[in-house]
């Protein structure tokens, strides 16, 4: 007489089918795309995903196609975060004067207050929409010497970081101040004050990308670079937008630019 345990064994083995080879892979797929969307905030989608996952798939000589991963995320119904691109203003119809080029490309120094330059950057909140941060570093040492924020990108706000650069420094020789063909710059007040300073100006149509060619991008991780983290307070790994209002932007943009600054060159 059969066993009615044994029966019943082989009845619910037969009904339960095991998972194909396919559907298991998708099963570890979907973990390493929920791990590496967690790990950059939800802020990368199907190809962004696709280039990190087939990097750790690469040491398994695996890959996976962007059509699988756009699958795997619909069924786990997750998306990157979109957010509004910022759109700059209509162009100025006042034509920007010719300026002397008195760097002439060459951006070493020998000491303090030789040459800064400035530059203007913009970051989402979610109430004040976009806000703006405008900083001066100084090229020798590579540290913010002032810096402003604000919810206009106005002659105002570099004016501000013009003050607060001024009163952090001692101006005693000759000094360049480096910065872009932005109307701010470029204003009647900003350059006004310039000369009250006695602080000669040079103007280029990008400022950073200038630097960069001149700088070893090798030595930037190194030299920890302050000008490009303030940057990359847009674009670093957080959710977008990350800041609730202008205030919360202020104050953790203040600390991560003093912490950037009591470390830099150590």
């Amino acid at each position: 007489m059969p066993n009615p345990r044994c029966f019943q064994s082989s009845v619910l083995s037969l009904s339960i089918p095991k998972p194909s080879k396919r559907r298991a892979e998708d099963a570890g797929l979907k973990q390493r795309i929920l791990r590496i969307f967690a790990e950059f905030k939800q802020r990368y989608g199907v190809m962004k995903s696709h280039h990190e996952l087939n990097l750790e798939l690469q040491t398994l000589q695996l890959r996976c196609s962007p059509r699988r991963i756009s699958r795997l995320m619909k069924e786990l119904d997750i998306h990157s975060v979109t957010v509004n691109k910022w759109k700059a203003a209509s162009a100025s119809k006042t034509k920007v004067e010719q300026r002397p080029n008195l760097l002439k490309q060459d951006f070493s120094t020998t000491g303090l207050n030789q040459k800064w330059t400035a530059d203007m950057t913009y970051i989402q909140t979610k109430r004040n929409g976009w806000c703006y941060l405008s900083t001066i570093m100084d090229l020798h040492s590579r540290r913010i010497i002032g810096y402003s924020f604000s919810k206009k990108m106005d002659t105002d706000l570099v004016l501000k970081t013009l003050e607060s650069a001024v009163k952090n420094r001692t101006i005693t020789g000759d000094l360049i101040i480096h910065t872009d063909l932005g109307s701010q710059y470029t204003s009647d007040n900003y350059n006004q004050r310039l000369t009250e300073l006695h602080i000669r100006t040079h103007t280029a149509v990008r400022v950073v990308r200038m630097i960069m060619r001149q700088w070893n991008p090798f030595t930037l991780p190194s030299k920890r670079n302050v000008f490009i983290q303030c940057r990359s307070l847009k674009i670093m790994k957080l959710p977008l937008p990350s800041f609730l209002n202008m205030c919360m932007l202020s104050t953790i943009g203040r600390e991560f630019i003093v912490h950037w600054a009591t470390t830099v060159n150590d």
